[in-house]
């Protein structure tokens, strides 16, 4: 019973892999050679199967035994050249004669004359003889292809060593012993797999057959799984042999232990991960399943996002995802500054990456390459013309930088690692990763687009709404007219007097309401920028404009330079910080305007710092420059934020923010120094 499981399987997996040969379009004489060795091996596996066939007889063991080694001597034969075209060609060459007369010969005279058992042992011993020295010589003029070559070399040489050993035995016992017989079949079995390494191995067979990576992950599982059950089986029975009263006890515990530690070992994803990394180095010559990789990416990114935030996060998911990465950072140029849109895991992005990703600008740029941090701190002359501080790279956590571009220019970087096994940059993983980064690339540039178009539809509907206020305030307007017609005509009448009041009341109502539509919302023109000082400009907005809500501003003026800048878009933005600040925060609190410049030099500061309500880091990256996302219901529209955003980066600064719940906010708007200093000049 035990013998038919494994002839079963074996001829369950040659019957695959003759399907597997069909499936392969381009005919040649090494699929057709492989068909035929393949049926011969399955029909030689199935005949062993007793509960199908019957007994075996010793007659039928020797005969089927010499016919697989006449097919499988056949193929070796082929195999001695690569110019052979068909057949024939291979037949007609006097070497093929004489190493397929010795197998021909046996049969022939197994037919014709009788031979005793001992004798046909030691022809069969000496065939498969026949079969090592061929491999031999294979292997020693393969050449440069013996890696092609090397796992047919252990197929062949194996299996029939294997047979080799039962023959001698035989010879020297004069019968076959029954557990050699009873091996053979879980023996070709489990070597399967290398003459499908070998098909594939050798490209000039043009013989490419495919097989997913998932289903060599879970046969390779099922056959761990399948001989740790069978050393449980083992360790069961000699429990009962030994065990006496405690032995189904004992079996039955050990059982139970052996199922649950089997169960942990299969859930175990580290598992799963060695096992599909091992089988990609040794088992494709492609160390991804593109197909399947691709989709995986694909679905990545066409999940459902609520904002371009959550875009961002899908990017760097795809991205470290694509070669199983658990950690990263998605990095954003906005107007020369190195902005972290998204992170994954738990990454240490230090000022030491800012400053590795500022030299990368650059580079990258000009050659598009991929870095990988650690090869450039052993091998630095691999990236001819990048200067990295070596300190900032040895000391970074991170493994591989992924530039992303936009029309030529790089967008940003994904920054990735790996907490388990890491990639190396071959040409097959940098061709990998530049098509993924294409593809990123193109998804967040049209999210970014299709934000902006959402933006310029809700601008559109902010001015449909305001062609709509202006129609009320021509109405109200009109029955201003007309009170001020018939005031000399009627002052003096007590129902026009309690009719005007009652007019100028919900006058009143209708521009209250057209105020709180309009304050502060209105697109200003651009204006015409000039080098100035900004502490006027702040010195201004807070004596004529904040002066109605507490607590009031205080300016202190620590260092200034004159900056390039539209006074009154500036006084405009600079008001709806301060007007926001002093409304997050109580009146004896304190706002505090501060200019100050960069420990560089290179930028003057205007910060504005409150001791109010604060915010958390969600609010500030999801919705504080969200244009009409508001806290304040219907007394805001949300775009004070998001317009003082944009103003500074369209004169080439920032505005970035640092706030703590329950502590206050620090809003500070970045001024580049040079473009002031050389209109100056």
């Amino acid at each position: 019973m035990i013998s038919d499981i494994g002839y079963f399987m074996n001829a369950l997996g040659y019957l695959v892999l003759m399907l597997l040969l069909f499936t392969v379009r381009k005919a040649g004489l090494a699929k057709h050679l492989l068909v035929l060795a393949s049926v011969v091996t399955f029909c030689w596996s199935a005949g062993f199967v007793t509960s199908l066939f019957g007994p075996i007889s010793m007659r039928y063991l020797l005969t089927a035994d010499t016919v697989k080694l006449l097919v499988w001597l056949l193929f070796l034969a082929s195999c001695l050249r690569n110019d052979f075209t068909s057949l024939f060609s291979v037949l007609q060459r006097p070497a093929t004669l004489f190493i397929l007369a010795p197998p021909v010969a046996v049969l022939a005279t197994g037919f014709l004359f009788p031979m005793s058992t001992s004798t046909y042992f030691l022809l069969l011993t000496l065939l498969s003889l026949e079969v090592l020295v061929l491999l031999e010589v294979l292997y020693r003029q393969a050449g440069e292809e013996r890696w092609a070559f090397k796992p047919l070399v252990i197929y062949l040489g194996a299996t029939h060593l294997f047979e080799f050993v039962t023959y001698v035995n035989a010879t020297m016992l004069n019968k076959v012993e029954l557990g050699f017989i009873a091996a053979r079949g879980y023996f070709y079995l489990f070597l399967l797999a290398l003459l499908v390494m070998a098909i594939r191995r050798i490209r000039h067979w043009g013989v490419d057959i495919f097989i997913s990576r998932q289903v060599v992950l879970h046969t390779s599982m099922l056959m761990v799984a399948g001989a740790f059950l069978a050393i449980v089986a083992l360790a069961g029975y000699a429990v009962n042999y030994f065990g006496g009263n405690w032995s189904a006890t004992l079996q039955i515990i050990s059982l139970a232990l052996s199922l649950t530690m089997l169960a942990a070992v299969f859930l175990s994803n580290s598992l799963r991960n060695r096992f599909r990394v091992f089988i990609t180095k040794h088992f494709f010559s492609n160390k991804f399943d593109y197909r399947v990789e691709w989709v995986k990416l694909t679905k990545s990114l066409t999940s459902q996002t609520a904002g371009i935030h959550e875009v961002y996060a899908n990017a760097l998911t795809g991205t470290a995802n694509a070669i199983n990465y658990d950690t990263g950072v998605l990095v954003k140029i906005a107007s020369e500054q190195l902005e972290v849109v998204a992170e994954m895991g738990y990454p240490e992005y230090t000022d030491r990456e800012q400053s590795i990703l500022r030299h990368l600008i650059p580079f990258c740029a000009t050659t598009s390459w991929l870095i990988d941090l650690q090869e450039y701190q052993v091998n630095p002359f691999n990236y001819e013309g990048l200067q990295l501080d070596r300190d900032a790279v040895g000391a970074s956590e991170f493994h591989l930088v992924i530039p992303l571009f936009y029309q030529e220019k790089v967008w940003g970087f994904a920054l990735l690692q790996s907490s388990g096994e890491q990639v190396k940059l071959d040409w097959e993983v940098r061709d990998y990763l530049n098509a993924v980064g294409e593809q990123v690339s193109t998804y967040i540039l049209h999210s970014e687009a299709a934000k902006a178009v959402a933006e310029n539809a809700q601008f559109a509907a902010f001015s449909r709404m305001s062609a709509f206020v202006l129609h009320d305030l021509k109405n109200v307007m009109a029955q201003i007219d007309l009170i001020l017609c018939n005031a000399e005509q009627h002052k003096d009448n007590p129902e026009f007097i309690d009719d005007t009041f009652e007019t100028l009341h919900y006058t009143k109502a209708r521009m209250d309401k057209m105020l709180r539509q309009l304050t502060e919302k209105k697109v200003d023109e651009k204006g015409i920028d000039s080098a100035q000082a900004l502490s006027p400009i702040v010195r201004q907005v807070i004596e004529n404009r904040c002066q109605s809500l507490q607590p009031i501003p205080q300016l202190i003026c620590e260092q200034e330079s004159q900056v390039l800048v539209d006074a009154e878009k500036f006084a405009n933005v600079l008001y709806h910080l301060i007007s926001n600040a002093q409304q997050a925060t109580d009146a004896n609190g304190q706002v505090i305007v501060t200019l100050r410049q960069s420990h560089a030099g290179t930028q003057q500061w205007v910060q504005i710092e409150d001791t109010g309500c604060g915010m958390d880091k969600a609010f500030i990256e999801q919705r504080l420059f969200k244009p009409f996302d508001t806290t304040k219901g219907n007394a805001g529209m949300g775009i004070g934020a998001y317009d003082a955003k944009q103003y500074m980066e369209s004169v080439g600064g920032s505005l970035t923010v640092s706030s703590r719940v329950g502590e206050g906010s620090c809003f500070t708007m970045a001024f580049p120094l040079q473009s002031a200093l050389s209109s100056a000049s």
